[in-house]
């Protein structure tokens, strides 16, 4: 048993068996500090076979899941391993007992046989002549060694306790790692012995609370409008909910959670009339404290980094009520998840541009973000108010006729539209002709 420090995550116990007789070992491995006050998730992108050697502290309560593979590992035992080891395991635990399925479960054997094949691709044993050394014993090279190719694949480390870990490469604006920290439900709590079981369960999070906002709602009504899932097909209720954001304007969060397939979606409308004009929000941001305030990004609104070359069109991530840094890492995962495998021929631009974003996102330099809305319908929170913020500038402005035809709003027809399409330039029928007008049969 051995108590080290793994360097920018914490203390653990390392614990290895090995016995002389019949050759087993083992290792395993526990936290020595204390259940994090959140979950984590860390997630790594394994583009190169440099990757495979990424150290991972995996606890007793992670689960590891490679998406491309269609690999889901469950919480077992602790373990400080690497990517490579991690395949390794993977293919002696389930290969063991596959002559056995395939007489009793062949299409169970089938399917695991066709995640075999992937992880013997991926760690290309079979590319590779057996050395055999001056002791005569057999010498495999490190899969990360191999020069051959290599598909690239996901892997994701979700911990309800916090104890889990995914190496990075030099710092954490390593573009092809990525961290996240979330609030444990009450079950995942009873599973770590946090809560009794029998404790009376705390009440529900309304669901403006559950999509970030500390605003203060004056329509405490909910509104449940049945509907499918997007992602299961089964039944799944959308949730709307009336908010008014101080010092700004009415707006409505629609909210959808499926029990079925836990697929989660949350979008924001604004509830009150169209703006005249349209307005533009310029923040600098110096320090994690900007980090903390709260945005609504409406669809109408484009987004703007000016420092890394970032620019969201209007539409991009659709409307989105959350934190700065929260809207901040939903533009890091979309385009980490969508862009990356396409951008690995661009001499490495891309990875540096992600570099940047992860810097901007971590307050690890200071930046400008601007949002325009020709709506007016987006928010930035001011935490001087309704005082003035120095670090802030809010410009409002006048559409522009090619604006409001993209919005719809040249052909909008507020008044006189009561009258009848067929006169010319759409004139009100006088009332002496209304009178006189037989009725319809």
């Amino acid at each position: 048993m051995l108590l080290t420090s793994i360097p920018f995550f914490r203390e653990v116990i390392v614990m290895s068996f090995h016995c002389d007789h019949c050759g087993f070992q083992n290792n395993e491995i526990q936290s020595a500090g204390t259940i994090r006050p959140e979950g984590t998730v860390y997630t790594a992108k394994i583009l190169t076979r440099t990757d495979l050697n990424r150290q991972i502290v995996k606890s007793e309560t992670c689960t590891v899941t490679i998406p491309e593979l269609d690999l889901t590992i469950p919480p077992h035992r602790g373990q400080l391993t690497t990517v490579e080891g991690t395949l390794r395991d993977v293919l002696a635990d389930l290969g063991s007992d596959q002559p056995l399925r395939r007489v009793q479960n062949e299409a169970a054997y089938n399917k695991i046989e066709s995640i075999l094949d992937q992880i013997r691709q991926i760690l290309a044993d079979e590319q590779d002549e057996e050395d055999e050394g001056s002791t005569g014993e057999v010498k495999v090279p490190k899969a990360s060694e191999k020069n051959v190719p290599m598909k690239p694949f996901t892997i994701t480390l979700d911990d309800p306790a916090g104890n889990s870990f995914v190496e990075f490469i030099g710092s954490m604006s390593d573009p092809k790692w990525n961290m996240r920290t979330y609030k444990r439900t009450r079950q995942q709590n009873i599973d770590l012995g946090l809560i009794n079981p029998e404790d009376e369960p705390e009440p529900e999070t309304k669901p403006d609370e559950q999509l970030g906002g500390g605003f203060e709602g004056t329509n405490e009504e909910i509104f449940i409008f049945p509907g499918t899932c997007s992602s299961c097909g089964h039944r799944s209720d959308t949730l709307v909910k009336k908010v008014n954001i101080p010092y700004f304007k009415d707006i409505l969060i629609m909210s959808v959670n499926c029990d079925k397939c836990g697929y989660r979606d949350n979008e924001v409308k604004s509830g009150s009339a169209i703006s005249p004009q349209g307005k533009r929000i310029t923040l600098k941001v110096e320090d994690r404290e900007d980090l903390s305030r709260d945005i609504l990004k409406s669809e109408s609104c484009g987004l703007e980094i000016p420092e890394i070359e970032l620019v969201l069109q209007p539409g991009t991530l659709g409307g989105r009520f959350t934190t700065l840094e929260g809207i901040l890492d939903q533009v890091y995962e979309e385009l980490s998840e969508k862009l990356f495998s396409d951008a690995r021929d661009d001499e490495g631009a891309f990875e540096r541009f992600l570099t940047n974003l992860k810097q901007v996102k971590n307050a690890e330099r200071p930046f400008t973000l601007i949002l325009d809305d020709p709506l007016a319908n987006s928010y930035l929170q001011n935490l001087y108010a309704p005082d003035p913020d120095p670090n802030m500038t809010t410009e409002v402005y006048d559409r522009t006729w090619d604006q409001n035809e993209d919005l719809g709003l040249n052909d909008m027809k507020t008044e006189g539209y009561e009258g009848d399409p067929n006169l010319p330039q759409n004139q009100v029928k006088p009332e002496a002709d209304k009178k006189t007008e037989a009725p319809s049969s």
